[in-house]
């Protein structure tokens, strides 16, 4: 039988927040695969645990990874831990949990810290619905287009950002998502831990004179739904009636649910828009 890959929380600052599970596990199991083997080595040696372990990252993930599978496919349990947080979130380690899917071999998860659900519960904004995009690429194209696509996101967002990039990243979050709240959670779980609830704006003249320091989670309040869908329906209603119903027809849609769905665009009802129509061009 197979052995059992185990991902492995472990905490992201308060050492009191490993939890006793996996203590066990991760000294209990064959192998530990870690981010950086060198920021692990001081958490293992803390708790007293001397579990072999080898090193899996971003860019090995592929050949080590196949090596770590031939190893559970032979019977060994290995746990996975990242730097700090739950594998697999915003880390390589998800790519491992899908080989491990396809090869057969089980995987389970141990509950612990995450800097993105501890910021977002600690922020203060809605947390219902919510979006998480980890750290923005770094190519200018693709980063872009990720606060474009934004722009009409109407849950709350998450973000990850180092202290030196912040102020980069404020400004591109004002100029292309405009002003909205912000709750800025830095140092999560250390002893100067804050949480800063203030505005994109604020933010970017606070840290413009307040060197940002320790890594930062930006939650950002979500788009204005209703103000997004009277944006629209004004884009709608500047369009003539006639472009905006060969909008609809264009896509193989009937006359009549054409009809229907310019009527729900411009706030109107159907009869109104058949009889604009008739009105417009004698006949339907």
């Amino acid at each position: 039988m197979s052995g059992t890959l185990y991902l492995c929380a472990t905490p992201i600052g308060n050492l009191e927040d490993m939890t006793l599970r996996a203590l066990r596990v991760l000294k209990e199991v064959d192998l530990i695969a870690a981010e950086d083997t060198r920021n692990s080595i001081k958490l293992l040696n803390h708790f007293g645990i001397h579990t072999p372990m080898t090193s899996y990252h971003e860019y090995n993930k592929f050949d080590k990874g196949q090596q770590l599978i031939s190893q559970l496919l032979e019977g060994k349990d290995i746990a996975l831990v990242t730097d700090a947080g739950t594998p697999g979130i915003s880390d390589p380690g998800e790519e491992l949990v899908r080989m491990a899917h396809r090869a057969g071999v089980a995987v389970t998860a141990l509950p612990g810290a995450c800097a993105a659900v501890n910021a977002l519960i600690l922020s203060g904004l809605p947390t219902r619905r919510f979006c998480f995009e980890a750290f923005l690429p770094a190519d200018k194209k693709e980063r872009r287009q990720i606060l474009k696509n934004l722009v009409q996101e109407t849950r709350t967002v998450i973000l990850y950002e180092a202290p030196h990039r912040l102020l980069r990243t404020l400004e591109e979050l004002l100029a292309e998502l405009g002003d909205r709240s912000l709750t800025v959670v830095r140092e999560l779980t250390k002893k100067h831990e804050t949480v800063f609830q203030t505005t994109v704006s604020a933010a970017l003249d606070y840290y413009a004179e307040h060197e940002p320091k320790g890594e930062c989670v930006l939650v950002l309040a979500g788009a204005d739904g209703e103000a997004i869908r009277e944006r629209q329906q004004q884009d709608w209603l500047s369009m003539p009636l006639e472009k905006h119903m060969e909008h609809y027809l264009s896509q193989g849609m009937p006359q009549k649910e054409a009809m229907k769905a310019v009527a729900a665009d411009r706030g109107v009802s159907k009869r109104d828009i058949y009889a604009q129509l008739l009105e417009n061009n004698g006949k339907i």
